[in-house]
C-alpha cells in the first residue's frame, strides 16, 4: 500500500480509500456480514481512510460501518458527510445529523466530517449553517477535520478560499477521459493546503464497460464515453474491463491526490483495486497525452 499526506491535517493516508456507498446497499443488495468482510479486508491490506456518509442507505453505511469497526477504530482515518437528501443544510439540521452519525458509526468522533453534495444548496446557507455547525463541533473535539463534497469544481472553490476548510472530495473530475481536475483546481487546492480526495476514478461504471444503471439510457453520455475510450484505446489492457487499471493507476499516482476511493460489495473486487497500489502509473508522457485530449471538456455535467 502506498500512503500520502492528506493536505494541512498532515494525516498519512492510504492512497486507496474505501468509499461506503455500496456498503450501504447503494447499488444493490450486500449482506451486512459480507460488508464487515470488505470492511476489515480493507484494513488488513492497510486501508486507512474510510469514507461514508448518512445518506449511503439513509444511515445504512454507517451503521455498518460501526460494528465493523469494534476493536479497530484507532486503525483508520473515518470520514462521513452531512446532511441527509432533503433535509437543510441550516446549523441545527447539521448538529442533529452528527450527532446521529456518531451513534450509527459506535465512535465520539469524527475525523472528517464533509458538507454533502455541495450544489443542492447556496454557499452562504451552506457558511452559516453547515460550515458553522462543522467549525463549533471541530471546536468540541466531535470532529477533527472538516471538507466539502461536489462534483461541480466551481462550486467547490469558494469553500477552497474560506481558508474554513481541510479537504475536498470531488468525482468523475480526474479520470481517463475527463481531467478538468487537472490545471487550475489542483493548484488552487496546492495553494491552500488543501487535501483532495477523488472519488469515481471509474466514471460511475463507464470506464468498466459496465456503466451504472441510472446513466443506462443516457445515450448521449454513453456515445461520447465511447468515442473518448477510442481515442486512449492504447492504453488499454487485454481482457474484459480494460480500462480499469490504467484508469485506477492514473488517479493513484496523481501527486495532487491524496486519497482515490473505490468502492466494493465483495472482498475479491477490493483486492482487484488494492493491487494497482504499487506507485506504478502512467508515464509523464502518456498522462500528458491525456491532459491534452481532453483538456477543460467535462464528460458529465
Amino acid at each position: 500500500m502506498q500512503y500520502s499526506t492528506l493536505g494541512r491535517t498532515g494525516w498519512r493516508v492510504s492512497r486507496l480509500g474505501l468509499g461506503g456507498a455500496a456498503i450501504g446497499n447503494e447499488f444493490g443488495d450486500v449482506p451486512a456480514a459480507q460488508a464487515t468482510r470488505v470492511i476489515h479486508a480493507a484494513i488488513d491490506a492497510g486501508i486507512n481512510y474510510l469514507d461514508t456518509a448518512a445518506q449511503y442507505g439513509l444511515g445504512e453505511s454507517e451503521r455498518r460501518f460501526g460494528v465493523a469497526l469494534a476493536g479497530k477504530r484507532q486503525q483508520v482515518f473515518l470520514a462521513t458527510k452531512a446532511v441527509m437528501r432533503g433535509t437543510p443544510y441550516d446549523y441545527a439540521t447539521t448538529m442533529a445529523s452528527v450527532e446521529a452519525s456518531l451513534q450509527r458509526l459506535q465512535t465520539d468522533y469524527i475525523d472528517l466530517i464533509q458538507l454533502h453534495e455541495a450544489e443542492t444548496t447556496t454557499f452562504d446557507v451552506a457558511m452559516n449553517g453547515c460550515i458553522a455547525a462543522f467549525l463549533d463541533l471541530k471546536k468540541s473535539g466531535k470532529v477533527r477535520a472538516i471538507g466539502v463534497n461536489g462534483r461541480d469544481l466551481s462550486v467547490l472553490a469558494p469553500y477552497i478560499q474560506t481558508g474554513q476548510i481541510d479537504t475536498v472530495l470531488t468525482f468523475c473530475r480526474y479520470m481517463l477521459i475527463d481531467t478538468t481536475m487537472q490545471g487550475d483546481f489542483f493548484a488552487l487546492a496546492r495553494e491552500h493546503h488543501i487535501g483532495v480526495i477523488n472519488g469515481s476514478p471509474l466514471g460511475m461504471g463507464v470506464m468498466t464497460d459496465t456503466p451504472a444503471p441510472f446513466l443506462q439510457h443516457d445515450h448521449e453520455l454513453l456515445a461520447e464515453t465511447e468515442r473518448r475510450k477510442a481515442q486512449i484505446a492504447h492504453l488499454r489492457q487485454p481482457g474484459p474491463h480494460g480500462f480499469v487499471e490504467p484508469a485506477m493507476r492514473y488517479s493513484l499516482t496523481c501527486d495532487d491526490i491524496a486519497v482515490t476511493l473505490t468502492g466494493a460489495a465483495v472482498p475479491e473486487q477490493l483486492q482487484r483495486n488494492i493491487a494497482f497500489c504499487d506507485g506504478q502509473g502512467p508515464s509523464d508522457r502518456e498522462r500528458a497525452s491525456v491532459h491534452a485530449l481532453f483538456a477543460g471538456q467535462r464528460l458529465f455535467a
